[in-house]
């Protein structure tokens, strides 16, 4: 049992590299966070699954999977493959937002459904009832980068080049069609705006059932919606930036030469705190088996 602490003691120290490499843009170790989350998984059958059992080894299965993914390349490897220019008839692409939020939000979006399905309540409406509320906010924000995007296309202009015979004629148009910028900034929040729906109602339902250190981890995976949603509205192709109101983009902290990367280290950061939250929380002894979710069945 005394190796128990010890693999939670090194799934932080990993993550804590991770961060840290993601700060200065320079991986101190490639397959920190792969292997952080390994050893979150190692000690959560070390120190004793609670029923359900497969609840959290599946829920890390996802996050493990998506780290692989994104690992960062070997150093000079160089980055070699197909570019492809759109012309000059290229249409928009409402899907770009949506794409990127999504590819950011996937893992941690499965891995609480998986808790969700888990320790669901039997139709309790109240845990629903105060989720909606705590999400309020994040509802609000995303209502407000949309809007204000949607402003900010409404007003813009751009230049359009008229050619007749040999007369070239340069006159005023709109930036962009709001008709194609709207619906794509509503699909870019969609998949943050789903997590952070999804983590405050297992928050609620943790926190119900006395788990309050994993309920933290999920209220922390609401958190990490935020800057999610931004990176899905800056992904959204227009030919200017419109951020007069995002507070959680990724220059929301000023980069510097030294320290290049604040806010995505600091995202970084909150995601890996909120699964060691949650892995601990969800795991040792049961004191309250009264309490515990119904097995799945």
């Amino acid at each position: 049992m005394r190796r128990v602490p010890l693999l939670l003691i090194l799934a932080a120290v990993c993550a804590v590299a991770h961060v840290v490499g993601v700060l200065v843009a320079a991986p101190l170790w490639r397959g920190a966070e792969v292997l952080s989350l390994a050893l979150l998984l190692a000690y959560a059958v070390a120190a004793g699954l609670r029923a359900p059992r497969w609840a959290v080894p599946a829920a890390l299965v996802p996050l493990i999977v998506d780290a692989v993914r994104t690992m960062p390349a070997e150093p000079g490897a160089g980055n070699f493959g197909w570019t492809v220019y759109g012309g000059g008839d290229s249409g928009f692409d409402r899907t770009a937002g949506f794409d990127a939020a999504f590819a950011g939000s996937w893992a941690a979006l499965v891995a609480v459904a998986v808790l969700l399905v888990a320790f669901r309540g039997r139709g309790r409406r109240r845990p629903l009832i105060a989720a909606a509320a705590a999400a309020t906010p994040v509802v609000g924000y995303a209502a407000v980068r949309v809007a204000d995007v949607g402003a900010a296309v409404a007003a813009s202009t751009r230049v359009v080049e008229i050619r007749a015979g040999t007369t070239l004629t340069r006159v005023g148009g709109p930036g962009h069609d709001q008709a194609d910028v709207v619906p794509a900034l509503v699909l870019a929040v969609l998949p943050p705006l789903a997590l952070a729906l999804a983590a405050l109602v297992l928050a609620v339902l943790l926190a119900g059932r006395g788990r309050r250190l994993a309920a933290a981890g999920a209220v922390l995976l609401a958190v990490l919606a935020l800057p999610l949603l931004d990176a899905g509205v800056e992904a959204v192709p227009l030919s200017y930036s419109a951020d007069g109101a995002a507070l959680f983009a990724w220059y929301a902290i000023p980069p510097t030469v030294a320290v290049p990367q604040p806010m995505a280290a600091l995202t970084a950061a909150v995601e890996l705190t909120a699964y060691l939250l949650l892995v601990t929380g969800l795991t040792g002894p049961d004191r309250a088996a009264a309490l515990a979710p119904a097995e799945a069945g």
